[in-house]
């Protein structure tokens, strides 16, 4: 009879809870375990998985996206992103630059990458040249990628 150790512990000879008889713990790779937990939880319910597949994911990456922007300003007080009009998936903010609306800029993640783009706002004198998004892999985007992004951004407004 072989048995499955809850803890996952390595191969190797435990007594069966139920029979008394000797059992081989076996490994369960973690992945495969989280494919079945997550297959059976979206035949359950299949919109509460997905709520809860992007809270566990994609949520706190977007935090860390978000985190990164703002930190880009933290030299520049006269800097400042405004969340405004932002979804779960979609961050939004408004950069103002001395309490001035200037643009907006969104923040979303979108099959494994991180996008970056600047749009015209109303009651703004300024234009964005070209709203194109800045895409990259998720796991390149550091503070250094941030930065360079903005920068990109930024050159991209007119007045």
């Amino acid at each position: 009879m072989l048995g499955i150790h809850p803890l996952g512990h390595s191969n190797c000879c435990a007594t069966g809870v139920l029979t008394g008889v000797p059992t081989q713990r076996i490994d369960v790779p973690q992945d495969r375990f989280e494919f079945e937990c997550d297959r059976l939880s979206q035949a359950s319910d299949g919109v509460q998985y997905e709520r809860l597949r992007w809270e566990r994911n994609e949520g706190p990456m977007l935090a860390r996206f978000v985190a990164l922007a703002h930190s880009a300003f933290e030299q520049r007080s006269e800097f400042e992103l405004a969340e405004e009009g932002s979804t779960t998936a979609v961050k939004r903010f408004i950069l103002k630059i001395h309490s001035n609306r200037i643009v907006a800029v969104s923040l979303w993640l979108k099959d494994g990458s991180a996008n970056l783009k600047a749009e015209q706002i109303e009651r703004s004198p300024y234009r964005v040249a070209d709203a194109t998004p800045l895409s990259t892999d998720f796991q390149l985007v550091d503070q250094q990628w941030m930065t360079s992004a903005m920068q990109e951004l930024f050159s991209r407004v007119q007045n």
